[in-house]
């Protein structure tokens, strides 16, 4: 939140003790408290600088799923706006899928939609999926695979679609290491064999060049990123 002011801080607080209350009994696959999943969720979003009402969303995403609440009850303790981002979090959750093909197509049409009504959903569930990945290690192999498959073919393009690299970049990473955990060892093994720590190297190499640019005059501005296991690996198929 950017200058957020007393009524967005209160707003935020009371979702925050709401939640905590409706899942303070709950664990999560890992065996940690389930309000850990809300929290970082929130954490994530406001590092996004969403506002106070989408990280009140955020913090109440799983409340109805994972209780005997209702909408209603969320719109009565904290307006309709939020009500509506936890609503629309909510049914995405519940989209089933009778083939893979189906889901990709069916998925990315949902997902429209639900910009088309309000982006704040899918920061929300981007947010939402980030944090399972990070946290992907406690589930089965099985759940694993799909969950990073449907990482790598839905979440991560629509973060790139919304120019989100950083996120993007995230999800991929996760995803691949989770769906191909020996390509991912390879590629990552064999990029520091011939870089060592590639971040250095690279600023080496572009303080180089900007020396030279200097020295013959040239205005210039320099920007240099280091490429990911998955992107090399995508280039390599």
């Amino acid at each position: 939140m950017k200058n957020p002011s007393q009524a967005d801080l209160e707003l935020v607080r009371r979702a925050f003790l709401f939640a905590q209350k409706i899942h303070e009994n709950q664990k999560r696959f890992s065996g940690e408290a389930y309000f850990t999943h809300p929290f970082e969720v929130a954490k994530i979003l406001a590092d996004f600088r969403a506002d106070a009402e989408t990280i009140a969303a955020g913090l109440l995403h799983d409340t109805i799923e994972e209780s005997n609440l209702t909408l209603e009850d969320i719109e009565k303790e904290f307006g309709k706006k939020v009500a509506f981002l936890v609503d629309g979090v909510t049914k995405l959750d519940k989209v089933k899928f009778r083939s893979r093909q189906e889901a990709n197509a069916e998925s990315f049409r949902k997902m429209m939609l639900a910009m088309a009504r309000d982006l704040r959903v899918i920061l929300i569930k981007l947010a939402d999926r980030l944090h399972n990945m990070r946290t992907l290690d406690a589930m089965s192999d099985e759940s694993r695979r799909r969950i990073a498959l449907e990482t790598l073919e839905i979440y991560a393009p629509i973060a790139q679609r919304l120019g989100m690299n950083a996120i993007k970049a995230e999800l991929q990473n996760y995803g691949f290491a989770a769906y191909h955990p020996l390509r991912h060892r390879v590629l990552e093994a064999r990029l520091r064999q011939l870089y060592g720590n590639r971040r250095d190297g690279v600023a080496k190499i572009q303080q180089a060049i900007a020396t030279r640019l200097d020295q013959e005059d040239i205005a210039a501005r320099l920007v240099s990123r280091v490429k990911s296991p998955y992107s090399i690996y995508t280039k390599m198929k």
